[in-house]
Protein backbone atom coordinates (compact mmCIF):
# COMPACT_ATOMS: atom_id res chain seq x y z
CA UNK A 1 0.00 0.00 0.00
CA UNK A 2 1.11 3.46 -0.90
CA UNK A 3 0.29 6.86 1.01
CA UNK A 4 -0.53 10.44 -0.05
CA UNK A 5 0.15 13.39 1.82
CA UNK A 6 -1.45 16.65 1.64
CA UNK A 7 -1.24 20.05 3.34
CA UNK A 8 -3.90 21.59 3.60
CA UNK A 9 -3.88 25.89 4.10
CA UNK A 10 -6.93 25.84 6.19
CA UNK A 11 -9.52 24.16 8.43
CA UNK A 12 -11.96 24.37 5.96
CA UNK A 13 -9.79 22.91 3.12
CA UNK A 14 -9.05 19.82 5.53
CA UNK A 15 -12.55 19.82 6.11
CA UNK A 16 -13.54 19.59 2.65
CA UNK A 17 -11.13 16.93 1.73
CA UNK A 18 -11.58 15.00 4.82
CA UNK A 19 -15.38 14.57 3.42
CA UNK A 20 -14.16 14.18 0.18
CA UNK A 21 -12.00 11.12 1.05
CA UNK A 22 -14.58 9.83 3.40
CA UNK A 23 -17.33 9.82 0.47
CA UNK A 24 -15.24 8.15 -2.04
CA UNK A 25 -14.50 5.53 0.86
CA UNK A 26 -11.04 6.25 1.12
CA UNK A 27 -9.64 5.67 4.30
CA UNK A 28 -7.29 8.52 5.79
CA UNK A 29 -6.11 10.30 9.08
CA UNK A 30 -5.30 13.63 10.49
CA UNK A 31 -1.55 14.40 11.45
CA UNK A 32 -0.59 17.18 13.96
CA UNK A 33 2.64 18.65 14.17
CA UNK A 34 3.80 16.40 16.37
CA UNK A 35 3.20 13.18 14.22
CA UNK A 36 4.90 14.84 11.71
CA UNK A 37 8.01 15.06 13.50
CA UNK A 38 7.98 11.63 14.40
CA UNK A 39 7.66 10.95 11.22
CA UNK A 40 10.31 12.70 10.26
CA UNK A 41 12.69 11.00 12.75
CA UNK A 42 11.83 7.99 12.09
CA UNK A 43 13.14 8.57 8.23
CA UNK A 44 16.40 10.10 9.96
CA UNK A 45 16.90 7.24 12.22
CA UNK A 46 16.44 4.38 9.30
CA UNK A 47 19.49 6.63 7.52
CA UNK A 48 21.31 6.90 10.62
CA UNK A 49 24.89 4.92 10.17
CA UNK A 50 24.52 1.72 12.35
CA UNK A 51 27.63 0.14 12.09
CA UNK A 52 30.12 2.42 14.38
CA UNK A 53 30.23 1.82 18.31
CA UNK A 54 30.29 4.00 20.90
CA UNK A 55 31.89 3.26 24.05
CA UNK A 56 29.70 4.23 27.14
CA UNK A 57 32.01 6.06 28.56
CA UNK A 58 31.57 8.60 25.47
CA UNK A 59 28.23 8.58 25.64
CA UNK A 60 28.05 9.34 29.72
CA UNK A 61 30.98 12.47 28.94
CA UNK A 62 28.56 13.54 26.19
CA UNK A 63 25.35 13.78 28.62
CA UNK A 64 27.21 15.60 31.55
CA UNK A 65 28.09 18.34 29.59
Amino acid sequence: MKSILINTKSKKELDFVSELLTKLKISSRTLNSEDIEDIGMGELMKEADRTKTISRDVIMKKLTK
